[in-house]
């Protein structure tokens, strides 16, 4: 009776988790954008080796918010999460002009994987509240430069965003719940 009960209990009250990925080059802002998210406040971090798993849930939705270093020593490792992910968010440094080249190869590297064909993207253009006149590029700069119209096979949305203030995050993770919920 108690496996029973326990059974009944967890289909009916557990929610299915949400494999999202958070990816960028180093010094993007993905553990920043993480835990802004899931804690509503900036966390001092250090740079991530590694990774850093949340669990938040929002409008319905359980996510599990992985975070992955983005050191090129550590990008190499990043397919070992493919697996079963539904969503990527790569964050961009939206101040950091000289390296969207670099970010462009791995978003290709990304959208070339197998096993995330189907996984949503969205891409998050950070640091939007930096100045522009100290050479923050706007989000459609950035989807420029990455070639984002080039992705006719992937559900795809570029946002600008602020680690810091929050800008722009949460409707992020609202068009995450409406894709998937769509899905």
């Amino acid at each position: 009776m108690g496996v029973t009960f326990s059974s009944l209990w967890s289909r009916l009250f557990s929610k299915r988790e949400t494999k999202v990925l958070i990816l960028g080059l180093d010094n993007a802002g993905k553990s920043t954008i993480l835990y802004r998210i899931t804690m509503g406040a900036v966390v001092a971090s250090a740079p991530t080796v590694g990774s850093n798993h949340e669990i938040y849930d929002y409008k319905g939705v359980r996510f599990g918010l992985i975070d992955l270093g983005g050191q090129s020593s550590l990008r190499s490792s990043w397919s070992q999460y493919f697996a079963d992910t539904e969503a990527i968010i790569l964050v961009i440094d939206s101040n950091d002009a000289a390296r969207l080249s670099l970010a462009k190869t791995e978003l290709q590297k990304l959208t070339k994987a197998d096993e995330l064909r189907s996984s949503l993207l969205l891409v998050l253009a950070n640091k939007q509240d930096l100045p522009a006149e100290e050479g923050r590029l706007t989000p459609a700069q950035v989807s420029e430069a990455l070639g984002l119209t080039d992705l006719r096979e992937r559900e795809w949305q570029i946002m600008g965003c602020s680690a810091l203030t929050g800008l722009g995050l949460m409707e992020g993770m609202d068009w995450l719940v409406t894709k998937l919920e769509a899905k």
